[in-house]
């Protein structure tokens, strides 16, 4: 059985996209990550919550202020990438839902009042929007570097000193440098990872 998405697009969003390690000087503009994200807003999450929040981080300043909560050689890379973004989950996402879910009024209060479920729920989506998040990156023809090697705590503390945001995420973001990829490593064949029951 085909695809409905061409084979071409199936090797850009897929097959021939990795994760990038290096990248050129050439800017990664706003209107480029605002055309990214306005295309990736429109795949689901529960309720519609949309819980992600993007922080881009641009100005040398901003990037010292966050590769001080790098792992190893995630501080490198990121001091080089075009630009970075810090992925975070805004754990007051359901005050938006009166606004985003209109078919049902009361979600707000009937599901997430309670900030435990509401944390544990935000971070289940956000993470979801982030995987739509590297595709559409993809789409936009840029590399994504994705990295969970930091101290989201201390990013936390520097970045959202309020406490109603929370990383789990940080991408770099742009054109791939030399050497950017490692050597594609294995996948795991269709019956290795799916069972009919």
């Amino acid at each position: 059985m085909s695809l409905a998405l061409d084979a071409a697009a199936q090797d850009l969003l897929f097959r021939e996209a990795q994760t990038a390690n290096t990248f050129t000087d050439e800017p990664v503009t706003d209107e480029q990550i605002q055309a990214v994200y306005d295309l990736v807003k429109y795949a689901p999450t529960a309720f519609n919550q949309s819980p992600l929040r993007l922080t881009l981080v641009r100005s040398e300043e901003a990037r010292q202020r966050l590769v001080k909560h790098a792992m190893g050689a995630n501080g490198p890379k990121t001091l080089t990438a075009p630009l970075t973004l810090v992925l975070s989950v805004d754990l007051d996402f359901h005050e938006k839902l009166p606004h985003l879910f209109p078919a049902m009024p009361g979600v707000k209060d009937a599901f997430f009042s309670e900030a435990g479920y509401r944390e544990a729920a935000g971070t289940q989506n956000a993470t979801l929007q982030a995987g739509y998040l590297i595709v559409g990156i993809r789409a936009a023809g840029l590399a994504a570097g994705p990295m969970t090697g930091f101290d989201f705590t201390g990013i936390d503390k520097e970045f959202f000193g309020d406490g109603k945001q929370k990383s789990f995420l940080v991408i770099n973001v742009g054109k791939p440098g030399p050497d950017a990829f490692y050597p594609r490593s294995p996948r795991l064949a269709f019956d290795e990872a799916a069972a009919t029951v």
